[in-house]
């Protein structure tokens, strides 16, 4: 801990930089007071959440995405659907370009991809994050460089950058209540987690089993789905081959997979908890009848459009929460309906809830899977 001296030396010094530098950088980033642009779009996290405003710059932008993991077919609508709303009147105006890159799993290689773009001049630097933290260095160059820095989605664990996400806590939280629901209070419980390392997978798992743990006759296995239909489809087959019969399963993402293999392996129609694809609940739908019972969970592939307006807003100079919530969309087999809230006539791995009208995101399944993702 520093000592009351050495904290004034700590105090001067600072002074003296700021009289050097000058007081740009210091009025670059404040805190206010009052109500979010867009409120109904741009919503805070809670009511503790602070209130940025951004030093207004001139428009059009330059604004760069920093994806990472592109191996599941959530990330692909999520880059579709952002680059599709890139492209609408509201914010071609704004943007002079938009550089989108996924640089996969190694976090090393996304740090330095978004220094290089702050490096570069951008305007705005988004990133789906590949690890809660490690951006320390990409903190301080965006703060250096007057450049807006925003993760989204995958979010750090600081509160020194704007980010925005659903709550996946929440997530985690809704699935375990409805296989206590269903299910009762014992019992075996396939839990089928999405890509180690990543806020979401641990903010989910974290939620599941604030709750399935407070009762000591629930079990839980857990293997790794990477939130995709071939890889969950697969673990879950080779979970009901070595465990047996489950009292309900809990599932991230590949939720369609999981119910082929399920299906497959002719296991009884137990109570699932997944995600939101549109195979899953087409089948799921299919097989109310015969007694399925499902909980489906949504988490829009809408998060990045939803981003890349919080930046265009930041940059011209309007007040945002910190950390912006974006609600989770929620069905279940008794409001499962074809051309409402799942389609018969799209693919499987479309995920469902990838409309957001608050924030104006608005596309249409044709519209999106025409996008060529960068």
């Amino acid at each position: 801990m520093l000592s009351f001296k050495n904290t004034l030396r700590a105090s001067a010094a600072l002074a003296l930089l700021a009289a050097v530098t000058g007081t740009a950088q210091a009025d670059w980033r404040t805190t206010v007071s009052g109500a979010s642009a867009e409120p109904e779009c741009f919503r805070s996290w809670n009511e503790e959440t602070a209130l940025w405003q951004h030093e207004a710059k001139d428009g059009p932008y330059r604004i760069a995405v920093v994806n990472s993991f592109t191996g599941n077919t959530w990330r692909i609508q999520m880059l579709k659907t952002l680059q599709a709303f890139a492209e609408t009147p509201e914010m071609a105006g704004n943007i002079s370009e938009l550089k989108v890159i996924s640089t996969g799993t190694d976090v090393s290689a996304q740090i330095a991809a978004m220094e290089d773009f702050i490096n570069q001049g951008y305007d705005a630097v988004l990133a789906n994050a590949m690890s809660t933290d490690g951006f320390n260095r990409v903190i301080r160059a965006g703060k250096k460089n007057e450049t807006l820095v925003m993760t989204f989605d995958n979010v750090l664990d600081t509160d020194k950058v704007m980010q925005l996400s659903s709550d996946n806590i929440e997530f985690g939280r809704l699935q375990a209540e409805f296989l206590i629901e269903k299910m009762g209070t014992k019992g075996k419980v396939l839990e089928v987690r999405g890509l180690p390392g990543i806020s979401v997978d641990l903010d989910r798992h974290n939620g599941l089993r604030a709750i399935l743990d407070k009762h000591s006759d629930i079990e839980v296995i857990e293997v790794v789905g990477n939130w995709d239909d071939g890889t969950a489809q697969k673990v879950v087959a080779d979970a009901i081959a070595t465990h047996g019969q489950f009292d309900g399963f809990a599932v991230q993402a590949g939720s369609t997979g999981a119910l082929r293999a399920i299906m497959d392996a002719k296991h009884p129609l137990v109570p699932i908890a997944a995600e939101a694809e549109n195979g899953f609940r087409r089948m799921a739908a299919e097989l109310k009848s015969e007694g399925l019972d499902v909980i489906s969970v949504g988490y829009s592939p809408a998060l990045g459009a939803i981003a890349v307006k919080a930046a265009v807003s930041a940059l011209q100079g309007n007040a945002l929460p910190q950390l912006m919530s974006i609600p989770l969309p929620v069905a279940d087999s008794g409001s499962l309906k074809d051309g409402q809230n799942f389609w018969s006539n799209l693919d499987d791995n479309f995920f469902t809830p990838n409309e957001f009208p608050p924030c104006n995101v608005n596309f249409t399944a044709e519209e999106i899977m025409s996008q060529d993702v960068k």
